[in-house]
This record gives C-alpha cells, sequence and structure tokens, in this order.
C-alpha cells in the first residue's frame, strides 16, 4: 500500500479538495447536504477543527481547515466523515455493479474516490488565494455567474465578517484577480 507524503504541521492551516466517485453529482441531493453537515458537525464536535472556508459543488467540495495547536490528523478526521457520510448514504448512492475487486478488498463503497488533496496553507498570501479559489469555484464551473448566487459556501458568511463585498466575484471578474493567483 502506497505511504503517501501528508504534512504533519501541528495547529495547521490547510486547503482540501474532495471528490466523489466518477464525479457523480451526489450533493444536487437535498438529504445528501443534509447528512454531510451532520457529519461534518459530528466530527467537530469529536475531533474539533476550524472551517475557514467551504464549497461545496455537485461532485466536489473545496474548504480550509485550522487545527488546533498540538494536532495534524486531518486525514482521520477526514476518514471518519467520508466513512461516516458513505453508511448513512449507501442506499442512496452505492452501486454495485461499480465494485472492483481492489474496492471490495478494502471494503470502500462507490461513494466517494480515494484519498483526498491536500495543501499547507504557509503564508497570508496563499491563504487569500485559496480562499478566493473555494469561493469563486462555483463560477468557474459555470453553476452561478456571481459568487453572491451560491447557496453551498462560506462566501456569505465572509460577506457578513466584511471580508468580501457582496458583489465580489461577479461575471466581470478578470484574469488579475487575486482569486487566479499569480
Amino acid at each position: 500500500m502506497p505511504n503517501y507524503r501528508r504534512s504533519d504541521a501541528t495547529g495547521g492551516t490547510f486547503f482540501f479538495t474532495v471528490v466523489t466517485y466518477r464525479r457523480r453529482r451526489l450533493f444536487d441531493s437535498l438529504e445528501a447536504r443534509n447528512i454531510l453537515g451532520k457529519v461534518v458537525r459530528e466530527t467537530r464536535e469529536a475531533c474539533p477543527f476550524v472551517i475557514d472556508a467551504w464549497v461545496l459543488l455537485p461532485d466536489h467540495l473545496h474548504c480550509i481547515w485550522t487545527l488546533p495547536p498540538g494536532d495534524s490528523d486531518f486525514s482521520m478526521r477526514w476518514s471518519r466523515i467520508k466513512s461516516t457520510f458513505s453508511k448513512r448514504c449507501k442506499h442512496l448512492f452505492h452501486v454495485e455493479a461499480w465494485m472492483n475487486a481492489s474496492r471490495k478488498k478494502t471494503r470502500e463503497l462507490t461513494i466517494w474516490q480515494r484519498r483526498f488533496w491536500e495543501h499547507q496553507i504557509t503564508c497570508d498570501r496563499d491563504y487569500r488565494i485559496y480562499m478566493d479559489y473555494i469561493h469563486y469555484n462555483p463560477v468557474k464551473h459555470g453553476w452561478v455567474k456571481q459568487v453572491v448566487d451560491w447557496p453551498f459556501s462560506t462566501f456569505h458568511r465572509q460577506v457578513r465578517l466584511g471580508n468580501y463585498s457582496p458583489d465580489w466575484g461577479g461575471q466581470n471578474l478578470d484574469a488579475s484577480s487575486p482569486c487566479f493567483g499569480e
């Protein structure tokens, strides 16, 4: 089994991408969104972390988390979120015909892609770029023309906090915007 290199920075801040199996649009379902929200809340109660940013699209999600001082185990948290969600949604989304020998051996369902992608945030500029990327993602994928129109995002919380204006990331955003990096 591969040994993937993961950051072990305690109390670190991380950007994540998590994708559904075969990019199925599971989160078009209100029931799936509600179950995911409940599972994330339960995980945060048992193993605290701060959600700095989050966007949920039909087939994937992006988020930024900050872990508590002395804690670096984001993998355990993702494992808990993905496995608990899978158990609760098996009846909705698991497709037995898609099971292969590898998935059977590891007892995986056909709900999430294996693993996830993570990037450790190392500075304020990095944080801003990923924060913008997360919030602009629904526009990038063509789901909405303006960031404010996507309901499944922490953008609305960030507007209330004064970190974005409500019209940020509309259809007139250009390539010089911070959300595109440098």
